[in-house]
């Protein structure tokens, strides 16, 4: 793996792709599990067979791709079903995205995890974790105006992740995007001189 690993993480419409953007921009190498999660579930994702199994084509699209608004609205009437979920979809992301953190070249690896405080596991696979941080009614206000939800959509979604004040407890380091971009980037700046000093620490500390 990469001698670092920075975890990322943050709730739904915090801005974590956009902060993910300004690291890789400064050096750094991404892993995104999100992006991960959508390549397993294309029309022949490998996950596809699996999900097909055990909800049926109800969950697909007309491309035979996995519909996600199905399969949200499915989670939503019946909380087991987001279990029966993950227990299919994350043992391939964390697979993957830990070959990928092996293969980085760059100084240190953001691992983007929307859900990184929800798992409990990916602790053990960070030297660091940085949240991205914003008001909650922000948060619903960039949702709705990105993807059409109403505001009581937005709320469910999040009412399924950790809650802000979780995320924070787990913080080692915390961008707050409440603002515009040169705020963002001046933390992110910050940071990764940050990180390439602890990246060269505990390189020293292995030798």
């Amino acid at each position: 793996m990469s001698q670092y690993v920075v975890g990322l993480t943050g709730g739904i419409g915090s801005g974590k792709s956009t902060v993910a953007e300004l690291f890789v921009e400064q050096g750094a190498g991404l892993v995104d599990a999100d992006a991960i999660a959508r390549e397993l579930t294309v029309a022949d994702g490998v996950a596809m067979p699996m999900l097909t199994a055990e909800f049926g084509r109800k969950i697909l699209s007309p491309n035979g791709a996995l519909d996600r608004a199905a399969m949200r609205q499915l989670a939503f009437a019946d909380p087991s079903i987001k279990n029966r979920l993950e227990c299919i979809l994350h043992p391939i992301i964390r697979k993957i995205s830990t070959e990928r953190c092996r293969a980085a070249t760059e100084p240190y690896v953001i691992l983007a995890v929307p859900l990184l405080v929800e798992s409990g596991t990916y602790r053990d696979r960070c030297d660091r974790i940085v949240v991205v941080d914003c008001p909650e009614s922000l948060q619903i206000e960039r949702v709705m105006a990105r993807n059409g939800m109403s505001a009581e959509e937005v709320k469910a979604i999040m009412a399924t992740q950790a809650t802000r004040q979780q995320r924070l407890l787990v913080a080692d380091d915390v961008v707050v995007n409440d603002a515009d971009k040169t705020k963002i980037s001046e933390q992110v700046k910050m940071l990764h001189s940050n990180y390439l000093a602890l990246m060269a620490e505990k390189l020293k500390a292995s030798c």
